[in-house]
Order: C-alpha cells, then structure tokens, then sequence
C-alpha cells in the first residue's frame, strides 16, 4: 500500500487563495491597507537573495505589499539594529524579516531578537521562542510551524505518538520538538553527539529530519507504518531521509522536493497576514 504523501505545494497553493480572500477582506476594511512585511537582506549572498525574492513574490500573488531592505555586506551590527529599530516603529509594516545569514561581522542573534516580538512573523526571537514553548500566543519558527500545518492538514494525530527529532538548530530542531510536545507527542530530539541513533529512529512513530546532510537517514532504521518529515533539500533533489525505500511501507511522508520546503515561505505570510490583521482590524 502507497504512503500517504504530504503535498506541501498544493497545501501552500490553496492557503494562497484563502489568503487571497482575506487580504481582499482587510482592504475593503481598512480603507485600501494591507499587510506589509519587511524582509532585510545584508550582503550579496546569491541564495539568500533568490529567497527575498521568492518571499516578495509571495506577498504579490495573495496582493499584500512588501518593502524590501538591501544592506551591504560591511554592514555593522549597530547600523542593522538602527534598521529594524525603525521598522518596530513603523505602523505601516505588520512583518519583519532578517535573512539568514547575515556576514560574520554582524551579531546576528542580537539582531534577531531586536525585532519587535509583535512583528515576529518568522519566529526567530528569544521572546518568541520562550512564549511559543510556555503554550503563550506568538508566531512559531516557520519551518516547523509549517509542518505541524502540514500534518494538521491531512489529519494526522501525533497526540501519544514517539516523535524523534534529528537535529538541534535554534529555527527548526528545537522549535520542532517543542510544537510536537505542545501538541502531546512524546518528544526524543537527536544530535551530532547522540548515541545509537539508528536504534532510537527505529522506535519512532514520527521522523522529523532536519540534520542538512543528505540521504544520511537510512531507510532501513524507520519502521512500518512511520510518519516521514523531511526537512532537507540537497542537489540531486533529495532530502535528509533515504527515501526511495519507504514510499510503499510508511504510513506517510513529505516529498523532497514539495513537501516541507513550499509551506516554510507560506507560513511566513500567513503569520504576516494575522499580524496585518490583528493591527489594521483593532485601530
């Protein structure tokens, strides 16, 4: 029997849409305002710039705005603080995104948590992270956030289920085994130092991968009927999971690429479009 397979492109296309109508809504509202986010961008990192550009596309197709910030590359960490110190007190911009990485020379964590926790729409505060894990309202990390839409999304239940998280990093692993907790999984995360981490994968009911090396969970040490969340994207269009073997013995899996990737970006508007909302709806 095929697995069941966690489109993340048509889940993301259909939120679009949704997201279309309710822009639309907020417009006719709020006298013609919509959501803006904010993405910085410091230096001229070709990747990080091919993604700017995907989240301002983003914005366009469900007809919300975007400013796009272009720092040089020898930019200073006080001047990037003035930056977004501005954009907290801008009451036209609801969203506010730093890219990932910023040049070495720039303190990228007290960056991050200088954004306003309210304008937070990517998850990467301190203050957030905190609220997110005490079960306090705040916008979650989008990636894993993300795939627990993902999962909710075609019903799957991880209430009482052994959730192994490979992978430890401050946007995705441990946001992710948090979520999971949340939402009453039984939570083992995973790391470089881990020992014996085949025999802990082959007890889990769900496998999220998010270690960034490819193919480097073997198929052979994920059970029957398991729930696959790959969260890595490498050349050759695979992921973290030796996936071929499994498509037609687990119970479900996100597709590399097609599955986590596309609802990371969609996630990131969605929680834009609650701030514009929460904003523009209660001035």
């Amino acid at each position: 029997m095929s697995a069941l397979v966690l489109d993340g492109k048509t889940l993301a296309k259909k939120t679009e849409a949704e997201l279309s109508t309710r822009v639309a809504a907020l417009k006719a509202a709020s006298n013609g305002a919509t959501p803006i986010l904010a993405t910085i961008l410091v230096g001229d990192d070709p990747a990080s710039a091919t993604y700017v550009k995907m989240k301002g596309n983003a914005c366009e197709r469900i007809g919300m705005k975007s400013v796009k910030v272009e720092m040089p590359a020898s930019t200073t960490t006080e001047s990037l603080l003035e930056k977004i110190a501005e954009l907290n007190s801008d009451e036209n911009v609801h969203g506010i995104l730093l890219q990932h990485p910023v040049p070495e020379q720039v303190d990228e964590r007290r960056c991050f948590d200088a954004i306003d926790v309210e304008k937070d729409v990517d998850g990467v505060t301190c203050s957030g992270y905190g609220r997110m894990a005490m079960g306090v309202d705040a916008y979650g990390c989008a990636t894993p956030k993300g795939i627990m839409r993902l999962i909710e999304a075609y019903g799957i239940s991880v209430v009482g289920k052994h959730a192994v998280v490979i992978g430890r990093s401050p946007i995705l692993g441990k946001p992710m085994a948090a979520m999971l907790l949340n939402a009453n999984a039984t939570v083992t995360i995973c790391h470089s130092k881990t020992q014996n981490l085949a025999e802990l994968v082959k007890l889990a009911d769900i496998v999220v991968a998010t270690v960034g090396r490819p193919e480097y969970i073997k198929a052979g040490w994920i059970k029957d009927s398991a729930i696959v969340i790959d969260a890595g994207y490498h050349p050759g269009g695979v992921g973290d999971v030796e996936l071929g073997p499994l498509v037609d013995r687990v119970a479900a899996y996100t597709p590399v690429p097609g599955g986590v990737g596309p609802m990371t970006i969609n996630t990131l508007i969605v929680q834009t479009v609650e701030a514009g909302e929460k904003k523009l709806l209660t001035t």
